[in-house]
């Protein structure tokens, strides 16, 4: 058995697409096009990713430790991604040694926490 997809609830599915595209190399699934309300992504492996805008109104309210995880090849690709991510002014702390890893967390456009380790 495969997991094949997760659903997230963000603030805005079109910013959260958008980013995760741009940062992370993600793709709209089949061509679809991202809105404000859904977005259907996908890697190169055939993970899908959804995204629902939340139906309530406020900010999304994740379990603290909930994440979606990003793990790199090397030290220096955490690092590059986290200086991308600092050039498009995204506040992430500086990457450190956690739980074993290089590694770094931080909110996304949309509402929710990543992580990139390597």
């Amino acid at each position: 058995m495969k997991l094949n997809h997760l659903n997230l609830t963000v603030d805005d599915a079109l910013v959260a697409g958008t980013f995760l595209a741009t940062h992370f190399g993600l793709t709209p699934k089949d061509g679809m096009k991202m809105s404000s309300k859904f977005a259907m992504l996908s890697d190169e492996n055939g993970m899908v990713l959804t995204l629902f805008q939340n139906p309530m109104e406020g900010p999304v309210l994740c379990p603290t430790s909930f994440h979606i995880g990003f793990i790199q090849e090397s030290h220096e690709r955490v690092n590059s991604i986290h200086q991308q991510l600092v050039e498009a002014r995204i506040d992430a702390p500086a990457p450190s040694r956690i739980h074993g890893s290089w590694t770094f967390y931080f909110t996304a456009p949309g509402g929710f926490t990543i992580e990139v380790l390597g």
